[in-house]
C-alpha cells in the first residue's frame, strides 16, 4: 500500500523538440531521481542504446503488452508507438525513488486517469519562440526538412494541451529551465512556497499560438 514515504512522479512533456528529454536526463543525475524507460516501436537514432535510452521493439511486441494490460501509458505518436510498463514503475516508487516519465501528452492523460495513489507532479515545457523550436527541430533533422515541418505543424496542436498540466515551464536556457522545475518539484514536496507565475505563462502561450 503507497505511503507518504514512497516516490513521486513527475512528467515532462512538450512539444517536439522542446527540450524534455535533455532535461528528464539531467534530472536523473539527482540523488534518488530515476528514468521510467519506455517501450517503443520507432528505430534507434544514432546516439540512443538499447534498455538505457528506450526498449526498441516491434509492433508485434508491442501489442502483445497491450493485450495483456501490462502497460501504464501508451500512445501512437508520429506513427510510432510508446509506452511505459507499469511493474519496473511501482517498484521504483515502493523503493522511494523519484520517477522520471519523458511522456507525450496522450501519455500524462492516462497516469492521471489512472489516479495512482501516489504524488504525481506535471510539467509541460515550451520554447522560447516558434523561432527558436524551428531552429531546434532542423538541426536534428538536418536531412530531412520535411520532418521540421511536420513537428512544427503539430506543435500548433501539442501546444494547447499546456493548461492540462500542473506547471508549465520555459525552456529559453537550459540550467535556468532545470533549476526552475528543482525548485517547483522541492516545494511541492515540502510545502512550500512556489515561484510561479500562471499569468506569465498564459501571455507567453498567447504569443506562441498568436
Amino acid at each position: 500500500m503507497p505511503s507518504e514515504k514512497d516516490g513521486v512522479m513527475i512528467i515532462l512533456s512538450s512539444p517536439s523538440g522542446a527540450g524534455k528529454t535533455t532535461l528528464v536526463k539531467k534530472l536523473s543525475e539527482r540523488d534518488n531521481f530515476e528514468i521510467s524507460i519506455s517501450h517503443t516501436t520507432r528505430q534507434p537514432r544514432p546516439n540512443e542504446s538499447q534498455n538505457e535510452d528506450y526498449f526498441f521493439v516491434d509492433e508485434l511486441e508491442f501489442k502483445r503488452l497491450i493485450k495483456n494490460e501490462e502497460f501504464l501509458e501508451y500512445a501512437k505518436v508520429f506513427n510510432n508507438f510508446y509506452g511505459t510498463t507499469r511493474t519496473p514503475v511501482i517498484d521504483k516508487l515502493n523503493k522511494r525513488k523519484n520517477v522520471l516519465f519523458d511522456i507525450d501528452w496522450q501519455g500524462a492523460d492516462q497516469i492521471k486517469n489512472k489516479k495512482l495513489d501516489y504524488k504525481l507532479i506535471t510539467f509541460f515545457i515550451l520554447p522560447p519562440s516558434k523561432e527558436v523550436l524551428f531552429e531546434r527541430l532542423s538541426k536534428r533533422h538536418a536531412n530531412d526538412k520535411f520532418i521540421a515541418e511536420e513537428r512544427m505543424n503539430q506543435f500548433e496542436r501539442d501546444v494547447l494541451h499546456w493548461i492540462n498540466y500542473d506547471y508549465v515551464v520555459i525552456n529559453n536556457d537550459l540550467n535556468e529551465c532545470y533549476l526552475k522545475i528543482i525548485n517547483l518539484i522541492d516545494a511541492v514536496i515540502t510545502n512550500g512556497s512556489k515561484d510561479y507565475d500562471p499569468n506569465y505563462i498564459r501571455s507567453h502561450v498567447e504569443k506562441l499560438t498568436s
